[in-house]
């Protein structure tokens, strides 16, 4: 019977869960009725060997989940019968903003202590709970930094079912192109490539040649397109800011490497070169290519601030407004801080070197993409960011469908309705009742006045930095010694 017993628990429990959940209980009572046979025993050997074919065509799905740790990215899999999940999480990538925290249906991800992180800690801004996590793409498709992605294999619905940012940056035709987007972009996100040849291909340098160039500095825009062409060219790069987002300074020429070929002059689009020499042969036409890796790019529209011909179409993920809370600026430090610059990916903020500018910090409004990444990483909570817009793809007709727009919602409100695991239950509500044949304690007033004395004669005593120190480092009866010699004294 020991043997056995294991066996007919799963078939006991079975039969219960075939009555409660699939309604198998109530139509096995009327075959009883019908049949109504003695050998009743047998009967009821017989039905769960009727209800296992039932039971083998229900579907049943294994989950199984897991994390592995591969340089700075975090890989979190979701896998089943019919699927594999992969939600990779590059903490290196990641800013802290906190989006993906707060609109996270489940409360799996937990943001980190931001400003020490901002400021140097090297750890992960977010944190994710395997057990609680969904995999419902919310933190994937609205990171505005893109440093979570989720691929899926095998059974499961459309990544086009889910909403993301409406954001991007096109490269329309007004394009020559230039070097100035490309070396703007502080996520190193465009990449130029010309095609046109350059000097040497098309007219080989000309020893002893003379004549004279001339840049006029008020015209060119340092696009680069003589330098790209010719040697000659010295383009020199600086470090963009914020209030000057253009990556270069100054144009010089090497007239040693230069053969007056007048062919700069005619590639420049700006006439901002004059040469007086003699033509070889016709210029080429400016060609090329501008790549914008999507996945690297952040809409901060930098790219847009420097392109003298009006060549980038942009929009931002979010619109709003940046703003510093002057109360609260009374302690920052920018320079020994500088958790806001460390975070932004904009990199809009700046120390004005005006000695006329009172202003301890400043930032370039056009460049925020309003990720809020500088509120979290600010202990003194002087900045402030609102959100006014949300460019977002539609929202298809499904069943998340309210819980991605409640979730697109409080990017704007602030508050999360999140998934309501509640469970109402009606509870009796109790009325205080009187404890019968108990007598409450009374309160002896003498007694209570004396001990509120002793209280106050020792207070003085524990405020003696000599009794402290004693009390750590002698025994407890040279400190009670001490402290009765402290009182009656």
């Amino acid at each position: 019977m020991s043997e056995n017993e294991p066996e007919e628990c799963p078939e006991q429990e079975t039969q219960a869960c075939d009555g409660c959940c699939c309604g198998a209980g109530e139509n096995e009572e009327p075959e009883k009725g019908e049949n109504e046979t003695e050998d009743l025993e047998s009967e009821d050997f017989e039905e769960p060997e009727e209800a296992e074919p039932e039971e083998e065509n229900q579907e049943k799905l294994t989950v199984t989940t897991s994390m592995d740790l591969q340089g700075s990215h975090f890989l979190y899999t979701q896998a089943t019968e019919k699927s594999l999940k992969t939600l990779d999480y590059d903490y290196k990538r990641c800013n802290g903003c906190g989006i993906c925290v707060d609109i996270c249906p489940t409360k799996a991800l937990e943001l980190g202590p931001m400003h020490e992180i901002a400021t140097g800690l090297d750890a992960p801004p977010v944190m994710m709970d395997l057990d609680k996590c969904t995999f419902c793409r919310m933190c994937s498709n609205l990171c505005p930094v893109h440093a979570i992605t989720l691929e899926s294999l095998g059974d499961v619905p459309d990544k086009k079912q889910y909403p993301k940012y409406d954001a991007f940056v096109n490269i329309n035709e007004k394009c020559l192109p230039c070097a100035l987007c490309e070396g703007a972009c502080p996520q190193d996100a465009i990449e130029v490539e010309f095609t046109f040849p350059k000097k040497e291909e098309i007219a080989p340098f000309k020893e002893g040649a003379e004549g004279e160039i001339e840049i006029d500095p008020d015209k060119c825009n340092f696009c680069g397109i003589c330098a790209r062409f010719c040697d000659a060219f010295i383009l020199l790069e600086r470090e963009p800011t914020p209030d000057n987002p253009v990556p270069f300074e100054q144009l010089l020429v090497d007239e040693d490497k230069c053969d007056y070929c007048v062919l700069c002059q005619d590639l420049c689009p700006e006439e901002a070169i004059k040469v007086k020499g003699e033509r070889p042969c016709e210029a080429p036409k400016v060609e090329g290519k501008v790549t914008v890796d999507d996945m690297k790019c952040t809409q901060c529209a930098r790219c847009q601030a420097v392109c003298p011909y009006e060549a980038v179409d942009l929009q931002k993920p979010m619109e709003g407004k940046l703003s510093l809370i002057e109360l609260n600026l009374k302690e920052c430090d920018p320079q020994g801080c500088r958790g806001c610059f460390n975070v932004c990916p904009s990199e809009l903020w700046y120390v004005p070197t005006d000695p006329e500018d009172p202003r301890k910090i400043a930032f370039a409004e056009d460049f925020c993409m309003y990720c809020g990444a500088c509120v979290k990483a600010c202990h003194l909570g002087a900045i402030k960011v609102e959100r006014t817009d949300v460019h977002h793809t539609e929202i298809p007709d499904t069943p998340w469908a309210s819980q991605w727009k409640d979730a697109i919602e409080s990017l704007k409100t602030g508050v999360r309705k999140g998934v309501d695991r509640a469970v109402f239950r009606e509870t009796e509500t109790l009325k205080a009742q009187k404890f019968m044949g108990i007598e409450p304690p009374c309160t002896d007033e003498e007694a209570l006045a004396a001990v509120q004395e002793k209280i106050d004669s020792l207070m003085p005593v524990l405020k003696s930095a000599k009794v402290r120190k004693l009390w750590e480092t002698d025994s407890p009866e040279s400190t009670a010694v001490a402290v009765k010699k402290k009182i009656e004294g």
